[in-house]
């Protein structure tokens, strides 16, 4: 199973996201995510975090909370994903290869094209969801059911916003 990581920086009402358009055979290509990835051998899900984020955009995330985890079955694949947030940051933010990075307003998050499992937990975030273990089950790309703690949400509550 891959193990990843993922943040989602906060800072003065908007949200850094960013949009997957640069790196060729990009499975999140056209996709607004958080910054992250994988896990390397020895690291923990902190120092992953830590190091993807300062490759990704130059800076160190501060005030960071271990938000949950996060699991993706497709049938094909399974993925672990360790989730954090962060209110502050260290340094100046810079270019990112893999894509672009932008500051959205907190309001707009849900707009914005991401993959449908990615508007459960951002809506679980920002309801202020204590530590929390989310099972994500697609086919293909459809999200097909969410299991929050145990227990099976109803999806027509994360439907995009039009």
């Amino acid at each position: 199973m891959l193990e990843t990581t993922l943040c989602y920086l906060h800072h003065e009402g908007k949200v850094l996201m960013l949009h997957r358009v640069k790196k060729a055979h990009d499975v999140n290509e056209g996709k607004w995510i958080g910054i992250g990835g994988k896990i390397e051998a020895g690291e923990t899900p902190e120092t992953c975090m830590l190091r993807e984020f300062r490759e990704e955009t130059g800076a160190v995330p501060t005030n960071l909370a271990y938000r949950g985890i996060v699991n993706f079955d497709s049938g094909d694949w399974q993925e672990r994903m360790h989730l954090f947030t962060a209110t502050g940051y260290e340094g100046r933010i810079t270019d990112c290869d893999e894509g672009v990075l932008c500051w959205i307003p907190e309001a707009e998050l849900l707009k914005l094209s991401l993959w449908e499992g990615d508007r459960v937990f951002l809506s679980l975030l920002s309801q202020g969801e204590p530590f929390f273990e989310l099972d994500l089950l697609y086919q293909g790309e459809t999200l097909v059911s969410a299991c929050l703690n145990g227990q099976k949400l109803p999806l027509s509550a994360f439907v995009p916003v039009s």
